[in-house]
């Protein structure tokens, strides 16, 4: 095997600008429930998270890229060094930072979370889905099982020592979960029989745990057509003991691995649910046809996660295209470009390199961000409530509405700023000598898996910006408009913060254009604009936080002596927010302009006249 090298990169400083000077993590801590948590120790968390992941983790990235899983036997065996980094993630609790106590969990803000995930999902994606699929597992357990499901599952879950997944996919119905077959047939005892066949599972079997716990929807027979139908079970890979020990084999069988563009070292498997009439598993809280809305708490969950894994492998990509580009000396000075008598100069020199890396920096930050930002309103909602419920309503109501934009925005963004970065590093960045290409790779499942971003944005147009009764999306547009009165003057960005007036305008003129469609004859207008409106929307939230980092990073610089090296790092923030309002903000107008066009033609189009078959 080629010797194990790390690339992950990671700006603890940037991270720490976003969770303590931009959102105040220290005003968080001062009420319940995060007390125990100070700024010290939220520090000394991401650092021991990034010494993990660069001794740890990191290394085993490209091996694991390179060796991927296998299957023998029926057995799925992980990728060499999987199995003991497993074990080191979960004695040092990396995975549970904010998990209840109850659960032997840390108990931290959620804001501390998103970044401590950013950094063990950029150190290894690929692993770190398989206790990011448990934790999910078990969460969906404690929230929605009975309280004997939930002491019998969640604690050897949440510690590892089980595993989880999520088994929605069919081979007849991918986005159409409605369509689901399998069946669940009821035993005297009370449990189940299961039998189906599930695909596209990720981590749907390994070796790193005892068991696996899957979580399985199925149709339980009379019960209604689509998706009101199903109902979610809990269907162990080998049976629970009655004291909670491992048993025999449940007849779940494995029945091949995916070979893929990307992740390699996550098997995302095929399985065969009772193909021998064994296969027993028990009802979710033990009520029926509720499996959608209880999968649907671990699907939010995973698509947050899949924002960070996007957010995560983009600037690690960036923070290596970084360095090269200040390694690699190619050309002389632009001023001299005719003159082969100049010395040769580091890229980042070039213009265009520059702007490659600005438009990586900017997009970057703005994404973190806006999932830190949707972290502090789930961080604000969990002490509001039951003390101001009207607040908390609030923040839950943003949680919602921000959902599909860090799904769809951040893995989008992801994929387009990793072939950046190879773009930078020129011919070498297509070699698996450098990370980059794998970074590639491996980003474009983001935008795939845990709802298409297509279903985010249909989600987002149809159902989010008019949920409760439009207030969430009119809340996060007044935030936007209050921002924009409040600094319309600003000596530096008042040119900005019109194009950021202009941009929220046009999002509103575009979500106008949709209820109209809607209630109309030009319905097709809604699922052809929908991922237009989510970019756009999701510029805009960028854009806004980008310029509201800007202006806090002006005040802190004013403190500073001139010599400080927080200087710089306080003109980047400048630079970023800049760029993004005049280069991607700008453009939103144009955008929701072309939307209003009401282009129907790939409608009107017939079919034969997309090409010959």
């Amino acid at each position: 095997m080629a010797a194990q090298i790390n690339w992950y990169k990671a700006d603890l400083r940037e991270m720490s600008f976003v969770l303590f000077e931009q959102f105040r993590f220290r005003e968080l801590v001062t009420r319940e429930p995060f007390t125990a948590w100070g700024e010290d120790e939220a520090k000394a968390v991401l650092q021991e998270t990034y010494r993990f992941a660069k001794e740890v983790l990191g290394p085993l990235n490209s091996a694991g890229d390179r060796q991927g899983c296998r299957l023998e036997n029926g057995q799925v065996y992980t990728p060499s060094g999987f199995k003991n980094a497993w074990s080191q993630l979960y004695e040092a609790g990396y995975e549970s930072v904010s998990e209840s106590p109850m659960h032997g969990g840390q108990g931290a803000p959620r804001m501390l979370h998103v970044l401590v995930e950013e950094i063990l999902s950029g150190a290894n994606p690929a692993f770190n889905m398989y206790p990011g699929l448990a934790s999910g597992a078990a969460a969906l357990i404690g929230q929605c099982g009975t309280p004997d499901q939930v002491r019998r599952f969640t604690k050897n879950m949440f510690t590892g020592k089980w595993g989880g997944t999520m088994c929605l996919t069919e081979p007849h119905a991918g986005s159409d979960v409605g369509a689901a077959k399998t069946e669940a047939v009821k035993n005297p005892d009370g449990t189940y029989r299961i039998r189906g066949t599930k695909i596209f599972i990720s981590g749907g079997d390994h070796d790193l745990s005892e068991n696996i716990i899957h979580l399985v929807l199925a149709r339980i027979a009379g019960a209604p057509p689509g998706t009101k139908g199903l109902s979610l079970f809990i269907v162990p890979k080998r049976r629970i003991l009655s004291d909670d020990s491992t048993g025999e084999p449940n007849d779940v069988q494995v029945s091949s691995i995916e070979h893929k563009m990307g992740i390699n070292g996550s098997a995302t498997c095929v399985l065969n649910f009772g193909d021998n009439g064994n296969c027993v598993g028990e009802l979710v809280g033990g009520v029926e046809n509720l499996g959608m809305s209880q999968m649907f708490r671990m699907m939010n969950g995973a698509r947050i996660a899949v924002g960070l894994q996007g957010l995560a492998v983009a600037s690690t990509a960036y923070l290596n295209a970084l360095e090269y580009a200040r390694e690699r000396k190619q050309g002389s000075n632009y001023r001299y470009w005719k003159d082969p008598t100049k010395p040769r100069v580091p890229i980042i020199d070039h213009p265009d390199v520059r702007r490659m890396l600005l438009d990586c920096k900017a997009t970057v930050e703005g994404i973190r961000m806006l999932i830190v930002k949707l972290a502090y309103h789930l961080d604000h909602a969990t002490q509001l409530a039951g003390s101001d419920d009207e607040k908390a309503a609030y923040h839950h109501g943003q949680v919602e509405l921000l959902t599909p934009l860090v799904k769809s925005y951040a893995s989008d963004e992801a994929f387009r700023i990793c072939g950046q970065a190879i773009q930078v590093y020129g011919g070498a960045g297509y070699l698996k000598d450098h990370p980059v290409e794998q970074y590639c790779r491996d980003s474009k499942i983001f935008s795939i898996y845990e709802g298409t971003n297509h279903i985010q944005a249909m989600d987002l147009v149809g159902r989010k910006i008019g949920q409760a009764s439009g207030a969430n999306f009119q809340q996060f547009m007044g935030d936007i408009g209050a921002f924009v009165e409040a600094h319309r003057q600003d000596p530096i960005y008042a040119a900005e913060i019109e194009i950021l007036g202009a941009a929220q305008e046009a999002v509103l003129q575009l979500a106008m254009g949709f209820l109209e469609w809607s209630q109309s004859d030009q319905l097709a207008l809604v699922p052809l604009n929908a991922n237009r409106f989510l970019t756009i929307m999701s510029q805009l939230a960028v854009g806004w936080l980008l310029l509201d980092a800007a202006l806090l990073s002006e005040n802190a610089a004013k403190t500073l002596s001139a010599d400080h090296p927080d200087r710089n790092f306080y003109l980047g923030k400048r630079a970023s927010a800049l760029w993004y309002a005049r280069n991607v903000l700008s453009g939103i107008p144009g955008a929701s302009k072309a939307a209003l066009l009401k282009d129907a033609s790939p409608m009107d189009l017939p079919e034969g006249g997309f090409g010959a078959a």
